[in-house]
């Protein structure tokens, strides 16, 4: 029998910044607020359903306008796990956080917000990542 597979290949239309930081998630979302002058809220945990290894959540933060989406998403699962990797991006797991940004181009530039993001004390370390050089950025398309 003749096996068909579908291969798709996503663009991603964000920034991606990986955080390094040991605080509580709601700390941290606490601290972006009021450095960024930003109003993330708490949402549902982010459940990724993996087909063979089963559940993960993930804590998610979400700031919404018309122009701008920024997401905080914890990058390592909030409930223990038997998996060997429990991260929502493997490639990259010694980042604590990702901060996922669509839109507002001009305010939120790499460099401009990577400078404000090391810039609180409560965030030991960041970086910037090409999301589509990725090999999970699957996980990270809503």
């Amino acid at each position: 029998m003749k096996t068909l597979t579908l291969e798709a290949e996503y663009d991603c239309d964000f920034a991606l910044f990986g955080l390094v930081s040991s605080t509580r998630d709601y700390t941290l979302a606490w601290s972006l607020n009021r450095g960024l002058r930003l109003r993330l809220v708490r949402q549902p945990d982010f459940v990724l359903n993996l087909v063979q290894q089963g559940a993960l959540a993930f804590s998610y933060y979400l700031y919404a306008t018309e122009v701008l989406t920024l997401r905080l998403l914890r990058n390592r699962a909030a409930l223990p796990s038997a998996l060997a990797k429990p991260f929502l991006a493997p490639d990259i797991r010694e980042y604590d956080y990702l901060l996922q940004v669509q839109g507002g181009a001009d305010e939120w530039a790499g460099t401009e917000l990577l400078d404000r993001l090391t810039a609180l004390p409560i965030v030991q370390y960041a970086s910037e990542f090409d999301p589509n050089e990725l090999k999970y950025k699957e996980n990270l398309i809503f």
